[in-house]
């Protein structure tokens, strides 16, 4: 999906590569848009258990926000193919009606892993925000928004430290905010 984008790939091309029949994948799926949804949700749960896996042991605000940046920014290759991957379905949110299921999915998952991490940080008084929502949607803008434009560098392989680091300090200022009155 990552190599030739959603719209060119077809169930066929998705059984050759994983040796398996065009059938077998419709009957477990039913439709090449459940296998997107299926992919996405898998791929965001896996997510979610490394970050909350990471924040788990995480002592001060610096720590748990490099837990979390160290889980969200893996390598340059597997952000690149995840981002591609992901974008990839947004625009199908955006233009498929069968995706309608999408937006709530993306919103509980993300937002919701993201606000059960500031609501931890939060808790362990090593993040300082008033409403978690409005922090988690934030968050969520500010390393996605930081994804965006890191896909757009020429330099993407060479670049993805610096841009990770840039998206901590953000994450630094966010979380670090003082609480809304």
């Amino acid at each position: 999906m990552v190599r030739r984008g959603s719209h060119r790939l077809s169930l066929q091309d998705i059984a050759d590569e994983a040796g398996v029949s065009k059938g077998l994948l419709l009957y477990h799926f039913g439709s090449k848009d459940n296998l997107l949804l299926e992919s996405m949700q898998w791929a965001l749960e896996r997510t979610a258990e490394r970050i909350l896996k990471r924040m788990a042991s995480a002592a001060d605000s610096r720590e748990a926000l490099g837990a979390l940046i160290e889980a969200v920014f893996v390598s340059p290759e597997a952000n690149r193919d995840f981002y591609l991957f992901y974008l990839d379905l947004v625009e199908h949110l955006a233009r498929v009606p069968s995706f309608s299921t999408l937006s709530s999915m993306l919103h509980e998952k993300i937002n919701g892993l993201y606000a059960a991490v500031i609501e931890t940080g939060r808790a362990r008084g090593i993040f300082a925000v008033g409403d978690v929502d409005i922090a988690a949607r934030n968050m969520r803008a500010l390393i996605e928004g930081t994804f965006l434009q890191w896909l757009q560098t020429s330099g993407w392989r060479r670049n993805h430290r610096q841009w990770r680091d840039d998206c901590e300090q953000a994450l630094i200022k966010l979380l670090s905010s003082a609480p809304e009155a």
